[in-house]
């Protein structure tokens, strides 16, 4: 079968070189509790990019013999030490239909089944997984509509439980118009859960509000502070979600939520509100420095946040409730749409790399290995 892989080579404190491939592999063999699941539909999430391209400046990409290779700076490299001389099997999540089993009886009645699975590698032809691993779809499902069952829905439904676990009452979220802004702003109308959506450009604000977003705010415009501000009173959010990381939109959110929370205030207090104000951070797009212009009081604070570190927390229980209503869902509140689809070899064109390695919003592409 073929497999796609990622080799990260050089020396610490001088650079480093990136090689992806497509490998011909042996194709594995169920043990007796997993099933082989022929991969027809996998997304390239960010968090995939991550590995793939390993922080590489893809535009300066190129094929050497069959593989795609492109420079990494030292400081990037410094973080990847140890992942020297690996070659990596990429994707996290992926659509197919079972069609080997091992002996025991949760394996065998998964036997021509369309299954959405989690477990890295799947950007390849075939995946082994354990049976309990699989997500049992409705007959007929596409594995388009499959392919993305895990990451983005269960981040979503994460963030809104984060923040009621947490005893927030609404959130914000920036690069909103992304397919999981989309789909979290979809969850929060069903839910009755105020959100302000914060997007960087005119068309994405258009977006979220022909979908029925009601709190939407453009960090391109001038009055960017006052609109965030103006949706903060209103909402009273107090917990935002940032995908960029780098820059100074985190410290913007906690300024907003500071100036919204003292204007209802009946007394000043020198050391800003006492309710506390959160931003997790979730994405990368921003590869920068994260700023912060402490003028946010002192009840604040600034953390990551990570989906397997999530399901850790809620449990068996609470990551079955979700997936459940997922399956539930599948069509409507967590479809995902996908503007681009390409094979494994043309993962290795410079041309697409450049472009699916832009994050941009609104662009999603989906791996069709079985082409």
């Amino acid at each position: 079968m073929l497999q796609i892989r990622s080799l990260v080579t050089g020396i610490p404190g001088e650079g480093g070189r990136l090689r992806i491939s497509l490998d011909e592999v042996a194709t594995p063999s169920p043990g007796p509790s997993d099933v082989l699941v022929r991969v027809e539909a996998t997304p390239i999430n960010p968090s995939d990019n991550g590995l793939l391209l390993a922080s590489a400046a893809v535009a300066e990409a190129v094929v050497e013999g069959a593989a795609l290779c492109a420079p990494i700076s030292a400081a990037a490299l410094a973080g990847m030490t140890a992942r020297l001389d690996q070659p990596m099997p990429v994707g996290n999540e992926a659509c197919g239909v079972v069609v080997g089993a091992g002996e025991s009886a949760a394996a065998q009645a998964l036997i021509g089944k369309t299954v959405a699975v989690l477990g890295g590698a799947m950007y390849a032809q075939y995946r082994v997984v354990p049976a309990a691993a699989c997500l049992l779809l409705p007959d007929g499902t596409e594995p388009a509509d499959g392919a993305s069952c895990f990451v983005n829905p269960l981040t979503a439904l994460g963030m809104v439980e984060t923040m009621q676990r947490e005893g927030h009452t609404a959130l914000v979220h920036t690069a909103a118009a992304s397919n999981l802004g989309q789909m979290l702003n979809r969850i929060c109308m069903k839910d009755g859960v105020e959100l302000v959506n914060i997007v960087r450009r005119p068309e994405q604000a258009e977006l979220l509000r022909s979908q029925g977003a009601t709190h939407v705010c453009d960090s391109s415009l001038p009055s960017f502070r006052d609109d965030l501000t103006q949706a903060l009173i209103v909402t009273g959010a107090t917990i935002a979600f940032d995908a960029t990381g780098g820059g100074s939109l985190a410290s913007q959110i906690l300024a907003s939520m500071e100036t919204a929370l003292n204007a209802g205030a009946a007394q000043y207090n020198r050391y800003g509100s006492t309710t506390h104000k959160q931003v997790y951070l979730y994405g990368n797009l921003d590869r920068g420095p994260t700023q912060l212009d402490r003028t946010f009081g002192m009840a604040w604070g600034v953390g990551g946040w990570l989906l397997t570190y999530f399901m850790a927390q809620i449990g068996q229980d609470g990551a079955d409730r979700l997936r459940a209503r997922v399956v539930d869902e599948l069509t409507t509140t967590f479809a995902s749409h996908y503007t681009d689809e390409i094979s494994l070899a043309e993962i290795l064109d410079p041309a697409v790399a450049q472009s699916y390695a832009k994050h941009a919003t609104g662009q999603k592409f989906l791996i069709r290995p079985q082409r």
